[in-house]
């Protein structure tokens, strides 16, 4: 491998998100030796599509964990801009322009939360808490609390987006090349320093010239635009707009970063970690089907992935520590 390939190599994977690698392995065969089923390669399949829209939110999440920031409103961006694209195509709009418009609709929330944030001066997650409402019930005025069907299904959107490709459902493909081209920004772009420099030390960077205000406010365009995308595919799969779709998938999204390996405390990030941290997700709450637990424990199990993946984190960084010390 020459100098070069693997410096690109380094870029896109590093040895940490090795580690979330192995972990999911075990977790997969842990749940197989008890149900081999659940190793057939169409179920594995269905947990990584059912896993590509939170991971796509979660890549963005990445991003803004890394400048010490959250966007709480994820979840009811997406679903508004379900909502929204649903309604368009509801009343003749091309469903391919209105996927368009679902994506710019969702940059646009991300923008509204950041010029707010700036305006009043209060932290990203003060004004996203406050917008998570708001979104959420536009979307519910918007559909009059009800699900906008009657979609033309047979349309080529429907058909290619919602189907498969080479036998792999177009999610999952979209979440991969989200992840391929947001791993490179963040680590080999000036855009990509910035992020993680405003993470390290916020006061450093902003005597360094770098606009906290405006990146801020990029980022959570970035936020705002992946959750309108993930809307637009999972809009192709249902072929409808449910206005209380999402609900909780902004935790998830943050859930997923942090066991991915993006630390809270900011200055780095791991997109592809955060997709697998997505994965697990998916596994953890498959696996609970296949064992017979009720779903109402889901978030009971979250909860205790992410405690699991804050503690070992916790625990690896005192080890790095310790030996560096020495």
């Amino acid at each position: 491998m020459t100098s070069s390939a693997r410096g690109l190599a380094g870029r896109i994977f590093r040895v940490d998100e090795f580690g979330v690698v192995a972990a999911l392995v075990a977790l997969v065969l842990v749940i197989g030796a008890f149900h081999p089923a659940f190793l057939d390669v169409d179920q594995l399949v269905d947990v990584v599509a059912q896993a590509a829209f939170v991971g796509i939110l979660a890549c963005g999440m990445t991003y803004l964990l890394a400048m010490r920031e959250l966007d709480l409103s994820v979840g009811s961006t997406y679903a508004l801009s379900i909502v929204g694209a649903a309604t368009l195509v509801q009343h003749g709009l091309d469903p391919w322009l209105g996927a368009a418009a679902g994506v710019v609709l969702g940059a646009f929330l991300g923008a509204v939360n950041g010029f707010i944030g700036e305006a009043v001066r209060i932290p990203s997650i003060i004004t996203t808490l406050g917008t998570l409402s708001l979104y959420r019930g536009l979307a519910l005025a918007v559909s009059d609390g009800r699900n906008v069907a009657d979609l033309p299904r047979t349309h080529a959107f429907f058909t290619i987006v919602g189907g498969d490709l080479f036998g792999v459902p177009v999610p999952v493909w979209v979440l991969l090349v989200v992840a391929l081209v947001l791993t490179v920004v963040l680590r080999g772009t000036r855009f990509g320093a910035t992020v993680r420099a405003i993470g390290s030390n916020p006061d450093a960077a902003r005597f360094s010239g770098i606009s906290l205000p405006r990146t801020r406010v990029q980022v959570l365009t970035l936020s705002g635009a992946l959750a309108g995308l993930s809307g637009m595919l999972t809009l192709a799969f249902f072929a409808s707009g449910d206005p209380t779709i999402g609900n909780g998938y902004e935790l998830q999204a943050i859930a997923a970063a942090i066991i991915g390996g993006t630390p809270l405390r900011g200055g780095s990030g791991t997109v592809w970690g955060s997709v697998l941290g997505a994965v697990i997700l998916g596994t953890v709450a498959s696996g609970l089907v296949y064992f017979g637990v009720p779903i109402n424990w889901n978030l009971f199990a979250t909860g205790v992935v992410i405690l699991l993946a804050v503690a070992m984190d916790s625990l690896l960084r005192r080890r790095r520590a310790a030996a560096s010390f020495l």
